[in-house]
């Protein structure tokens, strides 16, 4: 059987066990796994939080990475500015990113999200509103839903990815991680 692993990456963490070549020491997994022979299945930008999977089964990390596959990725995405329903179609449409169109996404305006704390904050400002969406997209574009909200004039604040297939980050707190064979 293999092994996965469903990880609550926090916030400044690289998706990766060590950071070679930078002059400043930054966290990695291996600050918060000490499973041997596991690796991520796809990755997840430092400045993002949220399930990252790992696995020791390389047919099954390929299948959850690989675009072709078309694996589902629900993230939580509070965003600057109020958009209305007529606003995300865009985003449900395709939109255009400098390397090409998007494959259209699930998006739809949500109530806060009661998740954790991030530390450190994101920035507030006063005179300009924010809202949380849930975008569901099928392929895994660098950066691409924070590129998708700013082309559509809302910038990303926070993203969280809630959810890959049928694996969600649902009840694991930031740092910690659940252990499962599939």
């Amino acid at each position: 059987m293999a092994r996965l692993i469903l990880f609550n990456k926090p916030y400044g963490v690289l998706s990766q066990f060590t950071d070679r070549g930078s002059p400043t020491a930054r966290a990695t997994l291996s600050d918060y796994i000490a499973i041997k022979g596991v690796y991520p299945a796809g990755r997840l930008d430092r400045d993002s939080e949220g399930l990252l999977l790992l696995t020791d089964d390389g047919r099954l990390q390929a299948r959850i990475a690989d675009p072709r596959f078309k694996l589902s990725k629900t993230y939580l995405v509070q965003v600057e500015g109020d958009p209305q329903d007529d606003d995300l179609e865009p985003l449900r449409k395709g939109v255009r990113l400098n390397d090409g169109m998007t494959l259209p996404a699930e998006a739809a305006r949500i109530d806060s999200p009661d998740l954790w704390l991030r530390d450190p904050p994101i920035r507030v400002r006063k005179s300009v509103p924010d809202c949380w969406l849930a975008i569901t997209i099928r392929e895994g574009r660098n950066r691409q839903v924070r590129r998708m909200t700013a082309a559509i004039g809302l910038p990303t604040l926070r993203l969280v990815r809630w959810r890959v297939g049928d694996w969600t980050v649902a009840g694991i707190a930031p740092g910690a991680f659940r252990e499962m064979e599939v």
